[in-house]
């Protein structure tokens, strides 16, 4: 692990959601601080939980961590970052502008463009800033899920790029004078993370054929980025403690084939294989124990009292409520790699077999949705929202619908505005909004990507809801709106996407967790912000509990007697339904598998 012996300044862990970035990333900084260098750990995950895994509150400022000197932890708050960059932009004509001239200011600054460009400058501050580079030896960061963190790491460039070509003196998020007064921060940004004595990139991955594939694309992209200094951890290898329980021998087959098959891509950089840990990794003592080798185990650990009496419906249960709606919208959030997909697409599948129509989807930029069906069924379309095909297709559209009213002059300067990355999320939202609509006719099953990515899309959601509301405002008769208390406006014969969300009756949110601590607190803050925009979520699934076999292995039995508390505090403290799918000794790929998980016999 030269990455913890010998660190570059700036280390960078990344994966698919779920597979340790977090723990690996605080494990790799308490090591290094512990052997005497002055750390910081930096999360660029919307959706943080740096938190829970310290115990402690962390905001955008530098925060010393307990019990581990010379360490200081740093959550890179997109929405705190977003006011602050608001206030920079607004403050100035407070004073000089109409109220409501400054109000229409801040609501055009209140989308996911900006929340993106905000935390966007406090991540490129952090490799630039002389102050910080002079009090610490070196940065770790802990990012968000893949797709997530490309594009983070791309915005740099891109950024750059556009600064340099811009003519036109305005983008997405007003004058460029701002944005052209970081332009020499964004060139240092991009220069530092391609040079490889300074930064280091962590792929971690779990040993399954989709993460291992995930690591592989991510690779790729890093390296078409300039980005070649790279390494590969396997996180979670299984090693059973003796042969014979079905439970630890599929998972010890799972492990051994996945390694077996590893990409060629990746196969060739510098890898660490860490064992799974007997219990989760949240606390500073079991943060770590992450990167020492304490071998699979063999004392018994007894199943706890109680756990065979706890009766939790099964997945077929909530498919049956789904389908006396006879269509609408179903969407599956919730932390990466607790089986987003796996469960979105148990649902379309068994619509489909009952004969509905269903399209399965997915928002998720590092999506694998049709690799989960694995082939064609009746009754079902697959597919994925492709942010760079719907921004190519939006680009396109703008420019055909523009030709007429703009001459050459105009419609260059209009090309050139749509080449900001903020377009990109634009695109993405039509799209969405579009799929959404759908769900008039048909079940539309939507497979979210991670929850900040998810938080993010909603955010624009909602931004499109109230400009469209004070806009239609203004149009209609003074009786067509609507208030509530809580100050949220409807107009009488206006439907929003949001609005949509908000209809249980034509969306049914299914939040899908673990029965861990991690995932179980941060689907519980999902809900929690769902709730703020009026969007109940239907039901909570606890995925892949072991404590829903027959497991006998002692490593395993252990972890699944952690899992009790977290099931009985999800269905008594936090979901409306709770429904709870056992881990699988088949991987759940594939018609034939997805059926065997819900619990149906096929015809």
């Amino acid at each position: 692990m030269d990455f913890v012996t010998s660190p570059t300044c700036y280390l960078f862990f990344t994966g698919k959601g779920g597979v340790g970035k977090t723990s690996l990333a605080c494990a790799t900084a308490v090591t290094i601080a512990d052997r005497g260098k002055r750390v910081l750990l930096v999360s660029t995950d919307p959706a943080s939980n740096l938190d829970d895994v310290f115990g402690i509150r962390l905001s955008n400022a530098p925060t010393a961590v307990p019990g581990v000197p010379r360490l200081d932890a740093v959550n890179v708050d997109p929405e705190a970052a977003a006011k602050a960059y608001r206030d920079r932009v607004v403050g100035p004509y407070r004073s000089v502008l109409p109220a409501d001239a400054v109000a229409h200011m801040e609501e055009q600054l209140s989308g996911s463009c900006t929340v993106e460009i905000a935390a966007f400058d406090e991540f490129t501050g952090l490799l630039t800033n002389n102050e910080i580079a002079e009090k610490y030896e070196h940065i770790v960061f802990d990012t968000a899920p893949t797709g997530h963190t490309l594009r983070l790491l791309a915005l740099p460039a891109a950024w750059s790029g556009f600064l340099d070509t811009n003519k036109q003196g305005t983008s997405c998020l007003g004058p460029l004078s701002g944005l052209n007064a970081q332009k020499e921060r964004y060139e240092a940004t991009v220069a530092a993370l391609g040079d490889k004595s300074q930064t280091t990139f962590v792929l971690v991955a779990r040993a399954e054929p989709s993460a291992l594939r995930e690591a592989d694309r991510t690779s790729h992209e890093l390296a078409t980025l300039g980005l070649k200094n790279q390494r590969l951890v396997v996180n979670g290898v299984f090693t059973p403690a003796e042969v014979g329980d079905e439970i630890a021998d599929a998972m010890a087959a799972r492990t051994h084939a996945a390694l077996a098959a590893i990409p060629d891509g990746i196969a060739s950089l510098p890898r660490t294989l860490i064992p799974l840990k007997r219990r989760n990794l949240v606390g500073l003592d079991a943060i770590r124990t992450m990167l020492l080798d304490e071998g699979p185990g063999s004392e018994s650990v007894p199943m706890p009292e109680g756990m065979k009496e706890i009766k939790i419906p099964p997945l077929v249960e909530l498919i049956d409520q789904i389908e006396a709606g006879g269509h609408g919208a179903v969407m599956t959030m919730g932390k990466g790699g607790v089986g987003k997909t796996t469960i979105a697409a148990a649902i379309a599948v068994e619509l489909a077999r009952r004969g509905h129509e269903v399209h399965l989807t997915t928002t998720d930029p590092a999506a694998h949705i049709s690799a989960a069906v694995h082939g064609s069924l009746p009754n079902l379309t697959v597919d994925r929202i492709d942010p760079q095909a719907e921004t190519k297709a939006y680009r396109d559209g703008v420019l055909a619908a523009s030709a007429k009213d703009l001459d050459a002059a105009g419609l260059a300067l209009l090309e050139e505005d749509l080449r900001s990355p903020c377009t990109e999320e634009v695109a993405v939202f039509r799209a969405f909004s579009r799929v959404l609509n759908e769900a008039k006719r048909r079940f539309v099953v939507i497979d979210t990507a991670p929850t900040g990515h998810t938080l993010l899309l909603l955010d624009a959601t909602g931004s499109y809801h109230r400009e469209m509301m004070r806009q239609m405002s203004k149009l209609r008769p003074a009786g067509d709106a609507h208030t509530d208390s809580d100050g949220h406006v409807s107009i009488k014969g206006v439907s929003t996407p949001m609005m949509k969300l908000q209809d249980p009756e034509y969306t049914k949110v299914i939040i899908v967790t673990l029965a861990e601590n991690t995932p179980v607190l941060e689907a519980s803050r999902l809900q929690d912000d769902l709730r703020r925009a009026q969007i109940e979520p239907y039901a909570w699934v606890i995925n892949s509990s072991l404590s829903a076999t027959a497991t006998t292995d002692p490593l395993l039995r252990a972890r699944a007697a952690g899992e009790v508390a977290m099931i009985e505090d999800v269905r008594n403290r936090r979901a409306l339904r709770t429904f709870i799918v056992p881990w699988q000794a088949e991987p759940p790929v594939g018609a034939a598998s997805l059926y065997k998980l819900i619990g149906v016999a096929t015809r």
